[in-house]
């Protein structure tokens, strides 16, 4: 509880306590007003200030003012326990929705943490810290065991253990090495790292994630901005209503030659106010988008805005780029078939082969090798273009490429039919196997499809630029609905405009991508959703929605989290509105009194904040492995 809330608790229990004793106390008349004047003024005087300073800044129907007039007038007819127990309760109101306020800010908060406060720049052989504003693209930096990266950057000596959690939501710590990319706002947690920066600090990773969070608040959904509308021509017309309930009644019963009874028209114009007040929807509608949001960020799923959030709970069609979105994005051997020889000799007769190229294949074959590859003992190196590498490996003539090299080296070769690029080899003449490379799905890729299908999305698309067999072979494993091949970037967002076409005006449609390529579609779609962690910036700086950890399968806990919180917001707006209505029906036929009121305003937004708090709570079902929301 904060140093603010603490002292607003204080203030409502010194007021109930002097409640209590006035109300025991044999006194009546002017004794009695100024005994609880006190208890008034120790919980309300706030309320008034606000309530005297907005009118005279001309903002005179809020909240405060129906409190204010409501009370006084309450003071005014004698009704000193029910004028003081409004400006009470309200207060406790009050502290139920700062409280929840602070609790969704906290998960925020968390994330706000990740700015690094120094870089550690090594000059004449002594550590000095500096202002990571002040780093310069291309500085080596030093990060300590137990200290945050600052920078974007690229490992170049030492290895360690990076704890991720603030950035992705994952508790898995991940493991660092030398030559691999490293992202500021991690915790460096167990060896020395040098690293080389490749992006200044407003260009960095936690740059862009504390400015997203930041302006998150910027965008508000239809239902916020509806009711901030409500709002603004709701409070006035309940005064004026409230004015006319006091005045009208009488005089009509005056022109009548009846009683006016002004005190019990005011007492029923004044209940009306204090049941009017618009709280429990201005206050429980934002809150429960903040703490969707909240809840979001605290899974590594950050949302640029709350008109986003909603965006999703409609998304029935969800189209997904095919490489670093449900693929890995990287080379890697997926089987072996040698021939007469073992396993580990055809990937070390391969993997020397290649040993001085660079290309993707030649490195996703090196790193399959168990065997270190001896570069002292690969001779008479040839690339021999479009075909493949021939070189001696200890000796031995190697052809390793293509099946045009087998058939250029008249070599009898059994062809491979697998998905994937294929790498034949040959040794002394003799036909030694092949090597099946090719981009790995993602381990959580089927698994994200089959959620997104539960959670009801209608259609699933990958768009890609690959070749058609090895999309289609991705999209048959991963049970995808759609999938377009060979595609260019703006064939993507021909692909895209034509879904948009083809879906109803209520659905909405959702991309999810990670290169440069796929700006254009991801501001195109309805719902741009970018994987952060290694996407590109110009992918990120266009979505709508990004997943700092990659994980395709957020996007369903995504919607899940959308859903929930739409579904809590329609709730308050339901209850708050019925329970509001049918108070003030009873309130100005003289059925509910001040108590009645009290409820009908305290009771019914402490109800709907708690009630919004809900969105906060995200948890993963162990069972499952799926994601769910808590209830």
């Amino acid at each position: 509880m904060t140093r603010k809330q603490k002292k607003v608790l204080y203030r409502i229990i010194i007021a109930a306590v002097l409640i209590a004793v006035i109300v025991l106390l044999p006194v009546e008349g002017i004794a009695k007003l100024l005994l609880f004047l006190v208890p008034y003024l120790v919980i309300g005087y706030d309320i008034l200030r606000k309530a005297a300073l907005g009118i005279v800044h001309g903002e005179v129907f809020d909240e405060n003012f129906l409190m204010t007039v409501a009370t006084i007038g309450a003071m005014c007819l004698g009704e000193y326990t029910e004028g003081v127990a409004v400006m009470l309760f309200y207060q406790i109101g009050e502290l139920f929705q700062s409280y929840a306020v602070g609790k969704s800010r906290r998960n925020i908060s968390a994330l706000m943490d990740i700015r690094p406060d120094y870089a550690n720049i090594e000059v004449e052989g002594i550590l000095e810290q500096v202002d990571p504003d002040e780093v310069e693209v291309g500085s080596m930096i030093v990060i300590k065991p137990g200290e945050r990266v600052p920078l974007d950057g690229i490992v170049t000596e030492g290895s360690s253990t990076l704890n991720t959690s603030a950035l992705t939501g994952e508790s898995v710590p991940r493991e660092i090495h030398a030559g691999e990319d490293i992202i500021s706002g991690c915790i460096n947690m167990t060896g020395l790292l040098h690293v080389q920066t490749t992006k200044g600090f407003e260009e960095s990773t936690v740059a862009k994630i504390l400015d997203l969070v930041e302006n998150s608040s910027m965008k508000k959904a239809k239902t916020e901005n509806f009711i901030s509308r409500f709002a603004r021509y709701y409070t006035p017309f309940v005064c004026y209503s409230a004015l006319a309930l006091a005045l009208l009644p009488p005089v009509i019963s005056l022109l009548m030659g009846n009683p006016a009874d002004f005190p019990e028209w005011i007492k029923r114009a004044l209940t009306f106010l204090v049941i009017s007040c618009p709280c429990a929807v201005v206050i429980s509608i934002p809150l429960s988008f903040f703490g969707g949001i909240g809840g979001a960020s605290a899974k590594g799923i950050l949302v640029k805005g709350s008109s986003y959030l909603e965006l999703l709970s409609k998304a029935k069609y969800m189209v997904f780029d095919k490489t670093g979105t449900l693929t890995e994005g990287v080379f890697r051997v997926t089987k072996t078939v040698p021939e007469d020889i073992s396993k580990e000799e055809l990937l070390y007769y391969a993997a020397s082969a290649e040993c001085y190229s660079d290309h993707p294949i030649a490195k996703s074959l090196r790193e399959a090798c168990d065997r270190e590859v001896q570069r002292d003992q690969v001779t008479d190196y040839t690339e021999l273009g479009g075909m493949g590498i021939c070189a001696k490996v200890e000796g031995h003539v190697v052809y390793a490429g293509n099946d045009k090299l087998m058939k250029e080296q008249h070599i009898s070769y059994r062809p491979v039919t697998e998905t994937g690029t294929v790498v034949y080899v040959s040794a002394d003449g003799k036909y030694a196997g092949a090597v099946v490379i090719s981009d790995v799905v993602k381990r959580n890729a089927k698994r994200a499809i089959a959620g997104l299908k539960a959670a009801g999305v209608n259609k699933t698309v990958m768009l890609t630029g690959d070749r058609k067999e090895v999309a289609k072979e991705v999209a048959l494993q991963l049970g995808l609905d759609e999938v377009h091949s060979e595609l260019l970037p703006a064939d993507k967002v021909d692909c895209v405009e034509r879904l948009l076409k083809e879906k109803n005006e209520k659905e909405c449609l959702a991309f999810v991508g990670d290169g440069i390529n796929d700006a254009p579609v991801l501001t195109r779609a309805d719902i741009g959703i970018a994987m952060g962690a290694m996407g590109s910036d110009a992918a990120i700086e266009a979505a709508d929605i990004v997943l700092m950890d990659d994980d395709p399968s957020k996007i369903s806990l995504a919607m899940q989290i959308s859903r929930k919180t739409l579904g809590i917001v329609y709730q308050n707006i339901i209850f708050a509105l019925s329970v509001k209505f049918g108070c003030l029906i009873l309130g100005a036929l003289g059925i509910a009194n001040m108590w009645m009121a009290i409820f009908a305003d305290v009771g019914v937004m402490v109800i709907a904040v708690l009630n919004a708090t809900r969105t906060l709570k995200v948890k993963e079902s162990q069972d499952q492995g799926l994601y769910a929301c808590e209830e």
